[in-house]
């Protein structure tokens, strides 16, 4: 289990380039809505490559945000993407072909707020973040063809997307905030005279 926790990233970076190629092959069967939500499942695997490879996104937040302290541990990162996104974009898939297609606006505007994120936080720290390149290049790009493919599914798959992509990323920040909390609490514990 260990090694899957640590390396997840290399197998997902594989699986997102083979999915890219079925993703041709199922051009031809699956409507332009449905095709517009798998896409987002190997669009998201290679991003996940620029961020987490070596590490890099875990040991950026727990500098940047933790001057050192381990705000988010290699087992949250690894249940974050996988379960987290992997599985959850893989149910919403299969739901936006099974019931509705516009059950895919959950993996769409989840991934647009991700790449604003990524955005976002270059510009206040006018610095790179992990993952940036490809929130720009292919976030923004696939996740506004996305939303447009499922543009005809009501207002009410629109809310209900923008709505999931906000919690499941404000749980994240949510996560890192009481971690941060509590590396705080630890230290000042340490440095309080008895």
């Amino acid at each position: 289990m260990k090694r899957l926790v640590e390396d997840w990233v290399y197998g997902g970076v594989l699986a997102g380039l083979v999915l890219c190629i079925v993703a041709i092959g199922l051009a031809a069967r699956l409507e332009t809505a449905e095709l517009a939500v798998f896409v987002l499942i190997p669009v998201y695997m290679l991003h996940q490559y620029e961020e987490h490879a070596g590490d890099r996104f875990r040991l950026f937040v727990n500098k940047m945000l933790g001057a050192g302290a381990p705000l988010l541990t290699r087992l949250d990162v690894f249940v974050i993407n996988v379960p987290g996104v992997w599985g959850i974009y893989a149910l919403v898939f299969t739901l936006a072909v099974t019931i509705q297609a516009g059950i895919g606006l959950i993996a769409a505007y989840t991934t647009l707020i991700n790449a604003l994120v990524h955005i976002g936080q270059a510009i206040r720290m006018r610095s790179y973040n992990p993952g940036l390149v490809t929130a720009i290049i292919l976030f923004v790009p696939v996740s506004i063809w996305s939303i447009w493919a499922l543009s005809g599914s009501g207002t009410r798959f629109h809310v209900l997307g923008v709505a999931v992509g906000l919690v499941i990323h404000g749980l994240i920040i949510a996560h890192v905030a009481r971690r941060r909390r509590m590396t705080r609490s630890a230290s000042s514990e340490l440095v309080t005279p008895s």
